[in-house]
């Protein structure tokens, strides 16, 4: 199955959506891996390619998705799903070669924080998987900052990735010993 085909099973939340959700991921995707780190950065990616991206993948519309609907998709997509859809895909797709290098670390995701006034905030926390040797992410794994650590969440990405005969390195925070 393609990436396209595992996004397709992602359960989309909106209630009349004038595109389908993948078309928006699959932007979002494309625009990230441009460069393109912020909402009008995405936008400005979705104008500049548009007439191309169209015909490529075959939407019947005039036009992709704006800012605004872009931004909502990102906001509010479920990370798991995406995650889960992400892993599938990597895991059928990508070929870890033994000894591959593979740093593993965690980042928060820029407006997912909720509770803002108070005093512990909880956003959505992603840690990734990415082969050197190939220079592509190979697995991903979501967390909320309240719910879990980073420690429990990698070793959760461990079980998902199901390679060996590879080096991982890893922040410090992963050298506790076990109480």
């Amino acid at each position: 199955m393609s990436l396209i085909d595992h996004l397709k099973q992602i359960r989309d939340f909106r209630t009349r959506p004038h595109y389908p959700l993948w078309v928006i991921l699959v932007l979002i995707l494309m625009g990230t891996m441009s460069g393109c780190l912020g909402y009008r950065a995405l936008e400005n990616f979705v104008e500049r390619h548009q007439a191309a991206l169209l015909e490529v993948m075959g939407l019947p519309h005039k036009r992709l998705p704006s800012y605004s609907t872009i931004r909502r998709a990102m906001v509010r997509v479920n990370f798991a799903a995406l995650t889960d859809a992400f892993n599938a895909w990597a895991q059928a797709t990508i070929s870890v070669p033994e000894q591959a290098a593979i740093p593993i670390d965690g980042k928060s995701i820029k407006a997912s924080v909720e509770a803002y006034d108070s005093t512990y905030q909880d956003f959505v926390a992603v840690v990734s998987a990415f082969c050197t040797q190939l220079g592509v992410v190979i697995g991903l794994q979501a967390r909320r900052n309240g719910s879990e650590s980073e420690i429990s969440t990698v070793q959760s990405l461990l079980e998902v990735l199901q390679v060996q005969g590879v080096c991982f390195s890893m922040d410090a925070l992963h050298t506790q010993k076990n109480s």
